[in-house]
C-alpha cells in the first residue's frame, strides 16, 4: 500500500472512529488509539497487551471493519463530509454575492456556528 493511500485510510479511520468510538469494545478502542492515534507498532501493543502481534493485528482488522460496518449502516461520516461541502459552498456564495460587508459576516458567523456544531 503506497503511503498516500496509508495515510487516507488512517485518516478515514480516525474520522470513523470520532463518530462510532463507544459502539466498540473498550479493547476495540484501545487497539485502534494505540495503533491509529498514538502510531504503536503491532509489536508494542502486544508488547503491552500481553498477546501475539497476529492477534493484535486480528483485533485491529475486526474492528475497522466493525468501523465501516457502522458507516455502512449509519452513514454518519457521508453526512458529515456532505455538511462540510454544503457550507464552503455557502461560504463562496456569499463571497461572490453583492451582498453588504455586514451582511457577509452576519452569514459567516452563522456559518462559523454551524461549523462548530459538527
Amino acid at each position: 500500500m503506497s503511503q498516500e493511500n496509508r495515510l487516507e485510510k488512517t485518516n478515514r479511520i480516525n474520522l470513523l472512529f470520532d463518530f462510532y468510538e463507544l459502539l466498540l469494545t473498550e479493547k476495540q478502542q484501545t487497539f485502534l488509539k494505540y495503533y491509529f492515534h498514538d502510531d504503536f507498532s503491532l509489536g508494542e501493543i502486544a508488547a503491552e497487551s500481553g498477546i501475539s502481534r497476529q492477534a493484535v493485528y486480528e483485533h485491529i482488522k475486526r474492528a475497522e471493519q466493525v468501523l465501516e460496518q457502522y458507516e455502512e449502516k449509519l452513514g454518519l461520516l457521508k453526512k458529515y463530509d456532505q455538511r462540510v461541502q454544503e457550507l464552503e459552498k455557502l461560504r463562496e456564495l456569499v463571497n461572490a454575492s453583492t451582498m453588504t460587508q455586514d451582511q457577509k459576516l452576519n452569514i459567516y458567523e452563522i456559518v462559523d456556528q454551524l461549523e462548530a456544531w459538527e
